[in-house]
C-alpha cells in the first residue's frame, strides 16, 4: 500500500481554503517534505502559519501552477514524489473573466499530465469539482452521471477531468480524480467570490441581511472540509484508486433558504432576509452518491453538519474578534 511517510509531497493552490487544509492533513502523514506552490489569487499565507509552526520542512513557492517551464524546474529541484492538483480560481470569478476561469483548470492539469508523463514526479492527485456534473438528473448523481457543467468554471474542470481520464487511458499513468461537492469550513474565503456559507456568517456578524439568490430551493450537498482532506490521504494510500474518479460527498441534499435560515438561528440572527434575482447558471440541484467511495475507500463522512458549522462559525468569530 502506497504511503506518505518520507514522500516529497507537492500541493498546488496549498494556500487556499481546502488546499492548506490538506497540508494540515499531510503533516501527520510524516513526509519528508510538503512543497506549496500557490499564486496567491485566493490563497493566504495566514492559512499556512499553524502549518509552519508545526512542520519544519515546509516550503512555500509564489509561483503560478500553470507555468510548464517553472514546474519543470521545481519538480527535479525538490525531488517531487507526488502532487496533489487543487489550484483554480472560484466559480464565481468565471462569471467576471470565464476565458481564464475556464482555462486555467485546463493549462494546470495540461501542464501537471505532461510532467507526470515525462516521469518528473510519480503520481497525480487531481482535485475536480462536482460543478462539472451540472444539475442533478435524477436520483443520486453518481460518478457515471454525465458532465453537463453549466458555468465556464465547471466546463474547465470538466474539460479538465476529461484530459486527466484519457492520459490514463492512454499512457496508464499513477493517478486518480476526487471529485468533491461543497466543501465548507475554517478559512473558507470570505472576500471577493466567496460561497455561501462563508458570505452568510460574515453579512450577519457585519451587521447586514444575509442573500437568497432565487427561490432558495436550490440544493447543495455540505461536507466539511477536513472529511474531505482525509478522503484525500485515503485515495493517495488506495492503489486501486488508480484511473478512478471519485465523489467525495455527504450523500445529503439541502435547500439553500434552509441553510441560510440554519446559519441564521445559530447566530441568532433574527432580522430580514434579502432576496435578489436567480444567479446565472446557478446549479438546481445537487444530491451525490457517496456509494464508490464508501465501497472502495471505507469513506463514511464523522462530522455532522451541525458539528461543522457549529467549528466553522467558531472560526469566523474568533477571526472577527482578532481584528477588533
Amino acid at each position: 500500500m502506497p504511503t506518505l511517510k518520507n514522500k516529497n509531497v507537492l500541493v498546488t493552490g496549498g494556500a487556499g481554503f481546502i488546499g492548506s487544509h490538506l497540508v494540515d492533513g499531510l503533516i501527520i502523514e510524516k513526509p519528508a517534505k510538503i512543497v506549496v506552490v500557490d499564486n496567491f489569487f485566493l490563497g493566504r499565507l495566514k492559512n499556512l502559519a499553524e502549518a509552519k509552526m508545526n512542520f519544519k520542512n515546509l516550503k512555500i513557492i509564489n509561483q503560478d501552477a500553470t507555468d510548464f517551464e517553472a514546474m519543470k524546474k521545481i519538480l527535479p529541484r525538490e525531488k517531487i514524489d507526488l502532487i496533489y492538483n487543487l489550484a483554480t480560481k472560484a466559480l464565481e470569478y468565471s462569471f467576471v473573466n470565464p476565458d481564464d476561469a475556464y482555462m486555467v483548470n485546463v493549462n494546470l492539469a495540461s501542464v501537471l499530465l505532461r510532467l507526470l508523463h515525462q516521469k518528473k514526479y510519480s503520481t497525480l492527485i487531481h482535485c475536480s469539482s462536482s460543478e462539472a456534473y451540472g444539475s442533478k438528473e435524477r436520483g443520486l448523481i453518481s460518478e457515471k452521471h454525465a458532465l453537463d457543467p453549466e458555468t465556464l468554471y465547471a466546463a474547465g474542470k470538466a474539460s479538465a477531468d476529461l484530459m486527466v481520464r484519457s492520459y490514463y487511458k492512454t499512457y496508464k499513468l499513477d493517478l486518480a480524480t476526487i471529485r468533491p461537492f461543497n466543501n465548507y469550513g475554517p478559512r473558507q474565503n470570505d472576500k471577493q467570490y466567496s460561497a455561501v456559507i462563508p458570505i452568510t456568517i460574515k453579512r450577519i456578524l457585519s451587521g447586514n441581511s444575509p442573500i437568497i439568490y432565487g427561490d432558495g430551493n436550490q440544493t447543495r450537498d455540505f461536507i466539511y472540509v477536513k472529511e474531505t482532506v482525509r478522503a484525500m490521504i485515503m485515495i493517495y494510500k488506495n492503489q486501486d484508486t488508480r484511473g478512478k474518479e471519485i465523489n467525495i460527498a455527504s450523500g445529503r441534499e439541502m435547500k439553500i433558504k434552509d441553510l441560510i435560515n440554519f446559519i441564521a438561528k445559530k447566530l441568532k440572527y433574527r432580522g430580514k432576509i434579502i432576496h435578489k434575482p436567480p444567479r446565472v447558471a446557478d446549479v438546481r440541484r445537487h444530491k451525490a452518491s457517496a456509494k464508490f467511495a464508501r465501497q472502495l475507500l471505507n469513506f463514511v463522512p464523522k462530522t455532522t453538519f451541525n458539528e461543522g458549522i457549529e467549528k466553522t462559525i467558531k472560526w469566523y468569530l474568533n477571526e472577527k474578534n482578532s481584528l477588533n
